[in-house]
This record gives C-alpha cells, sequence and structure tokens, in this order.
C-alpha cells in the first residue's frame, strides 16, 4: 500500500500547482492575502513531495521510477520518469519558489494580476520538464513554463521591464518554433519522441536517414540552448534578467537550468555510448559554444556597474560553464557539474533577491559620478576620518549577505562554490579516481580549467568592486527599509549553501550516482521500455493485400 502511494508521488510535482493555479484565478486580486498563504502551503507541500522524490530515486536507483500515464505503456503512451538527477531538480525549484514567494509577500505579489497562479504554472511547467520521458510532452511543459514566464517578466510593469518582456517573448516564440520542427524531423525518421525509444531506433537507423535525424537534431539544441542561454543566442537574457522583479529573477535563475538540464539528458540518452556512429554528436559545439559563453559572461562581469546586469552576467558564467562540462563527456566532470549547478542556482536566486534590498540605499545619480571620476582619474577631497563610526544594522546584515554571496559565486572557499569548482577540476585532471594511472591532461582540458578560473577571478574584481562602492562609503545616504520577510528568504538560501557545504560528502556521492546513471544509459531504456521491442521486417503493401485476398477467398469456399 505505501509502495502505491509513493508510486503516485511522481505526479504530484505537476498536478499540484497546476490545481492550485486554477483554483486561484477563482479569487480577485482583493483576496491576496488568501491567495498567498493558498500559494505558499501548495509549495511548501511541494518541498515534502520532493523530498519524498529524492528518497524514491535512491531506493529504485540505478533504475529510474517510470509512471504511465492513462496507464498506457511506453513508447506509445506519455510517461514520467523520476531518477536521482529529475528529483534533485524538482527540489532545488521548489525551494526557489519558496524563497521568492516569502520575498513577494512584502510587496511584488500585489504589484500586478495573478502574479501566484503565473509563479504556481511556472513551476509546473518546469518540474513537468524536469519529470517527462519524451520530447511531445517536452514540449508542452516548456511551453507551459514560457507562457507564465511571459506574465511574470513582464510583472510590476516600467519601460524598461516591457521593452525587455517583450524581446524574450518574441525570442521564445521563434525557439519554440524550432522546438516543434525539430522534433517533427526527428518523429518523420523514428517514428517515436519516446527519448528512451529514440535511444534504441538511433541504433537501427537507416543512413538516408540519419542526416535527417541530424537536422532535426540540430534545430531541437538551438531551442535548447536558447533556454540555456548559450552565446551568441543569449542577448535577451541579461536586460530580461536584470530588470525583471526580484522574486521572478530569482525564480528564472532556474529556467536557463531547464535547458542545461534538457541538454545534459538528451547529449547522454540518445548521443551517449548506445549512440552507434552519433556517439558524441554536438560535443564540440557544446564544448567551445561553453567556452564562448564563459567568456562572454566573465566579461560582462567586469563590464557591469548595475547589480542587476552583474547578477544577471553571472547567470551566463554559470550557463557557459555547465555547457563547456556536458561538452567534455567526462563522467567525473559531469558528477562536478550537478553539484555546480545546485549551488550556483541558490546563490544567484539569493544574489537576485539581495540586488534589490541593497540598491533601496543607493543613489543612481552618485553611482554614475562614482564611475565617471574613476574614469577620469578624480578622486574625492580628503576628509578628515572618522573614528568609531557607527554602522545601521540594516547595513551590516545586508554587507554579510552580500560577502557570502559573492563567496559562492566566486568560488573562493570553504562554501559550496569552492567545492563544486574542486570537484570539476579534479574531474578534469583526474578522470578515473584515485585508482587511476595518471591520466594526461589535454589542450581543451587546460583551457577549460583556465577560463574556469579566470571567470572567478573576474568576479572577484567586480564583486569587490561593487561591495566598496555600496558598503564601504558614506553613511550619510539613505539606510534601506528591509522588512524581516525580505531578509528571511536571502538567508534561508545562503543556509542551504552553507548546508550544502558541511554536507559535501553525502551531496558529492548522490551526485556522483547520477552522473553515473546518465552516463550508462540502459538502466534508463530498461526501466521505460522493460520488454525489448523485437525487430519485425516490415511487410511489403503488396504482400499484405495478397494475403487479404487469399482469406477472402478461402472464407467464400469455406461458405
Amino acid at each position: 500500500m505505501i509502495d502505491y502511494f509513493l508510486h503516485h508521488l511522481v505526479i504530484l510535482p505537476i498536478l499540484l500547482p497546476i490545481a492550485t493555479a486554477a483554483l486561484l484565478l477563482f479569487y480577485d486580486e482583493r483576496r491576496r492575502k488568501l491567495k498567498l498563504w493558498i500559494s505558499l502551503s501548495s509549495i511548501g507541500l511541494l518541498v515534502l513531495v520532493s523530498i519524498g522524490l529524492i528518497g524514491r530515486a535512491i531506493d529504485v536507483s540505478p533504475h529510474a521510477e517510470v509512471y504511465n500515464l492513462g496507464n498506457w505503456q511506453a513508447p506509445f503512451g506519455m510517461v514520467l520518469v523520476l531518477d536521482r538527477l529529475s528529483a534533485a531538480m524538482v527540489f532545488l525549484a521548489s525551494i526557489l519558489a519558496v524563497a521568492s514567494l516569502v520575498f513577494s509577500a512584502a510587496h511584488w505579489h500585489k504589484a500586478g494580476p495573478h502574479f501566484h497562479s503565473l509563479m504556481q504554472f511556472m513551476i509546473a511547467g518546469v518540474n513537468g520538464a524536469f519529470l517527462t520521458g519524451d520530447l511531445f510532452n517536452l514540449f508542452v511543459f516548456f511551453e507551459v513554463m514560457l507562457t507564465a514566464s511571459y506574465g511574470l517578466a513582464l510583472h510590476g510593469s516600467g519601460l524598461a521591464r516591457v521593452r525587455a518582456g517583450m524581446h524574450y517573448v518574441v525570442i521564445n516564440l521563434i525557439a519554440s518554433s524550432f522546438f516543434l520542427i525539430g522534433a517533427a524531423l526527428i518523429y518523420g525518421v523514428c517514428g517515436t519522441l519516446n527519448m528512451a525509444d529514440l535511444a534504441l531506433k538511433l541504433q537501427t537507423l537507416k543512413s538516408a536517414d540519419r542526416i535527417i535525424f541530424e537536422s532535426g537534431a540540430a534545430i531541437l539544441g538551438i531551442a535548447f540552448l536558447v533556454k540555456a542561454g548559450m552565446w551568441p543566442l543569449n542577448f535577451w537574457l541579461t536586460p530580461t534578467y536584470s530588470s525583471a522583479a526580484a522574486p521572478v529573477g530569482a525564480t528564472f535563475a532556474i529556467l536557463s537550468k531547464v535547458g542545461i538540464y534538457v541538454v545534459l539528458r538528451l547529449t547522454l540518452l540518445v548521443f551517449g555510448t548506445n549512440g552507434g556512429t552519433l556517439t558524441g554528436f554536438g560535443n564540440d559545439i557544446l564544448f567551445y559554444g561553453g567556452l564562448a559563453t564563459l567568456i562572454f559572461g566573465f566579461i560582462g562581469v567586469l563590464a557591469s556597474q548595475a547589480l542587476g546586469r552583474l547578477a544577471s552576467y553571472s547567470v551566463l558564467v554559470s550557463s557557459g560553464t555547465l555547457l563547456a562540462a556536458i561538452g567534455t563527456g567526462n563522467a567525473s566532470l559531469t558528477a562536478g557539474a550537478l553539484f555546480y549547478i545546485v549551488s550556483s542556482t541558490l546563490s544567484l536566486a539569493a544574489f537576485f533577491l539581495l540586488v534589490e534590498l541593497v540598491e533601496r540605499s543607493q543613489d543612481t545619480a552618485a553611482n554614475v559620478l562614482a564611475v565617471t571620476m574613476e574614469v577620469y582619474g578624480e578622486d574625492e577631497e580628503d576628509e578628515e576620518d572618522e573614528v568609531g563610526t557607527y554602522i545601521p544594522a540594516t547595513l551590516a546584515i545586508l554587507g554579510a549577505c552580500f560577502g557570502i554571496t559573492a563567496i559562492l559565486i566566486i568560488g573562493m572557499p570553504p562554501f559550496s562554490g569552492f567545492v563544486a569548482k574542486f570537484m570539476m577540476i579534479t574531474g578534469v585532471f583526474n578522470p578515473d579516481g584515485l585508482n587511476g594511472d595518471g591520466y594526461q591532461p589535454s589542450a581543451r582540458d587546460w583551457t577549460f580549467v583556465a577560463l574556469l578560473i579566470f571567470s572567478g577571478f573576474a568576479a572577484l574584481i567586480a564583486m569587490t568592486r561593487t561591495g566598496i562602492r555600496t558598503f564601504w562609503a558614506s553613511i550619510e545616504g539613505k539606510v534601506p527599509r528591509v522588512q524581516v520577510i525580505e531578509f528571511a528568504p536571502v538567508a534561508g538560501l545562503l543556509g542551504l549553501c552553507l548546508l550544502l557545504t558541511i554536507a559535501a560528502g553525502p551531496v558529492a556521492g548522490y551526485m556522483g550516482k547520477a552522473a553515473e546513471e546518465l552516463h550508462h544509459p540502459q538502466n534508463y531504456i530498461d526501466s521505460v521500455l522493460p520488454q525489448q521491442t523485437v525487430a519485425v521486417r516490415p511487410i511489403p503493401s503488396k504482400e499484405i493485400t495478397a494475403g487479404l485476398i487469399d482469406k477472402v477467398d478461402v472464407e467464400r469456399g469455406g461458405k
């Protein structure tokens, strides 16, 4: 009985937020408090469900938990697939949703209509993209996620927000068209969109159809890489993320990871060890595109003067690091990359929330003047040093949070950002572990490690410069008013990063097992398709017609 109940947990991360979003539509905006409590209760329950899914994924590992919607067996029916990676990503999305909703309770959920419904629909789409086992449903959940994110990107109005939001809508609609075209080409030659079935069909694909399949996969990849933010497809990301409302920007930190997740899943499932002649298809594009994104990201980080743009370019640095790591095809590096996904997403979400709180104390004109004086080498007049200057408690708390966030984004010890980068560097130089025979790193390996380290150095320069301007300045300016309900989610996300550091061993072990499952996709395939399909010779239409005629003649003769 308990096992039966646990089996049905897989559908709840999709069903629960959709039901909640539909329920909230029945209440008008005068019932905002009630809508807030309903939304928070739903997301809180979702966190508990996601924890249960992690336990379920550990129990069934190295296989996957398969949920057949409508009790139709794959590949003909729609399936949800739960493994270690998808369970961890659902948990991560749920945590970000809780933090964003709590932060929005102070102000932002009143800034526009249907905020909570849009948030719930977006989380449903994100969770569905993590759990689905076929490309058709992936497109459906992508559209649910994107449609809700369109409304959230425009939430709160404002000229900059509307302009960036409209660009975001148009670019993602084009990406959705690429998704449909690519999926149609793949279905035309394979006759299936089930991911596990595609991995099997690819082994017997005719050479004449392989070109069409590669074209469909490439077009499909463009749609995913737009969402992942790979250069040069990422020019929409910085304006959209930096101009979005603070809780929206924090939730958007997971959206680029959806594109990363799909690229990682399909690359290792379809073009992994069972891919035959297409094994490693697209890896070079992912690697060098990831390095280009990494370079573009840390140049943007160095050039950013506004906190919002600094946070947005940090998202691109994260995406570039992950895409390059996927492109190496290194299982040990993948484990570090999965750890990095969790750490970077939590720290970036905290940064987006912190940006608004910090900017309340800043004078935009003063910032422009400071930058101008730096450029022309002008210094302020010397003033008498004040001994024992009092620092307001609010600025002290915000400064401490900013410092911790900076350490996490830079990747300095002792926090989880350093652990993640150390795992990736170790995976590059020692892919076979402690029992390896002495791997000789290639030029690609050295390039990846060098850019990974330099991106942290660029973040160190940018965050130090921003911290000095913001907190190491005269206190004659305005002290921001920060409510406890706004500070709590920032502290909670940073606390999770601290917990991630303390529990680095178990979490790294979990991610190592997840990476091993990804690089050995046969268990995934066997879980989704337990009965291997027997290859049957296609019967020509002439033989079918002749057989039917013979059958009719026999029946007539019998009468």
